[in-house]
């Protein structure tokens, strides 16, 4: 079987890696397309880095738009050429359906998109234009089902692979506690986002938030994971923060051993303040107490306050049905906002450990790895076809 897959950011690229496992497992699968380092450890060779597709907002988009369109054409140029059997564009929607929009306009090759457009929270008419283009939808989160399928779209709920994944041990924590020189002292875990604009964007405030909170906490330590393609970048941003911080890479190139670091350093965070995103279902997944604090350029913010439907952008919030997570999203995303409600979860966390508990429940822990749920489902569509 050809499977051409595309991810334009790192979530996503944690989605396909676990999505080709889950192929591999069942068949005799041959891969092409987009992906970054998880991905290509799986077996994809990249057209491009993934970095270039790794934009936020509607006005940050703007300045990329004739290198976005020429990269458009040439993935679908790549997928005509491949001629898979099927097409699975995963997240980064803005990039991804006009890719597929392209080879369904051309051919009948069957195409996939895994994760649900969250039609639910704004731009709900995006459904029935995605049905142009996507036959069947993945979708991470079970309410979702409902509104793809209205659409005219196939879909299946798959759960989420943070659900099922592995979490540190007792004697890797203290591993990693005594590697980095942390010994007992309290950590708070710094995750102002994996993309260049967020980190330029959120790293200033979050550097002058936690500076406010370590006047307060002196023997507390920052722990800031982020992918090696931000290592420099993250470095640079956190030069005059106070703490010592500690700045790991999350991915190791062809090993897993940035896996399993980052892993024990969620297991060893006992606060974290972190930019909106699946990057809060791996802190719930390690039931570490957070605020979320997201913001994007004033004109972006501007149109997308008049057309978001939902009063909360964390996962957590929305797949437990609780809004235990506190957040600090648009014009509150500052230090005088961000700081008192982070020292209230260092004081009490509330009610936050039972809603990471219900979430991670809600998304499939416990249950088959979502990676192989996500692949038996493309596998049985396409063979029902």
């Amino acid at each position: 079987m050809k499977v051409f897959l595309i991810a334009g950011e790192a979530s996503g690229d944690m989605l396909g890696a676990s999505l080709m496992v889950g192929l591999k497992s069942l068949a005799d699968v041959e891969f092409s397309g987009v992906g970054g380092i998880q991905m290509q450890r799986e077996g994809l060779e990249s057209l491009f880095p993934i970095d270039e597709l790794s934009l936020i907002g509607i006005v940050e988009i703007l300045p990329k738009y004739f290198h976005l369109s020429r990269r458009i054409r040439e993935t679908a140029n790549a997928v005509l050429k491949a001629r898979p059997d099927v097409l699975i564009t995963i997240d980064s929607p803005d990039f991804c359906l006009r890719v597929a929009k392209i080879v369904k306009r051309k051919t009948g090759i069957r195409t996939v998109h895994y994760v649900a457009p969250s039609v639910w929270a704004w731009r709900p008419k995006r459904a029935q234009r995605m049905a142009a283009a996507i036959d069947h939808v993945l979708a991470l989160l079970p309410f979702e089902v409902p509104y793809m399928e209205a659409a005219g779209m196939e879909c299946d709920f798959v759960g989420h692979p943070v659900a099922s994944g592995r979490q540190a041990t007792c004697g890797e924590i203290s591993d990693f506690r005594k590697r980095h020189n942390i010994g007992n002292s309290p950590v708070l875990m710094v995750l102002p986002g994996s993309r260049k604009a967020e980190l330029a964007r959120l790293g200033p405030i979050f550097g002058e938030s936690v500076k406010q909170v370590l006047a307060r906490y002196s023997d507390l330590r920052l722990v800031l994971p982020t992918p090696s393609s931000r290592l420099t970048q993250l470095r640079e941003l956190a030069s005059d923060w106070p703490g010592n911080p500690v700045i790991i890479s999350s991915d190791n190139g062809e090993s897993n051993q940035g896996q399993r670091e980052k892993a024990a350093a969620f297991g060893a965070a006992n606060w974290a303040l972190a930019a909106s995103g699946t990057v809060s279902l791996e802190l719930a997944a390690a039931e570490v107490p957070m605020v979320i604090a997201y913001d994007v350029a004033w004109l972006s913010r501007a149109i997308i306050s008049k057309m978001i439907k939902i009063d909360t952008l964390t996962l957590v919030n929305l797949v437990s049905e609780t809004r235990a997570i506190p957040e600090c999203n648009g014009r509150k995303c500052k230090p005088r906002y961000i700081v008192p409600k982070l020292m209230e979860v260092m004081e009490s966390s509330g009610d936050q450990i039972g809603a990471m508990r219900a979430t991670m429940q809600r998304l499939g822990r416990d249950g088959e790895d979502s990676g192989l749920r996500a692949a038996r489902a493309v596998i049985s569509r396409l063979e029902r076809r």
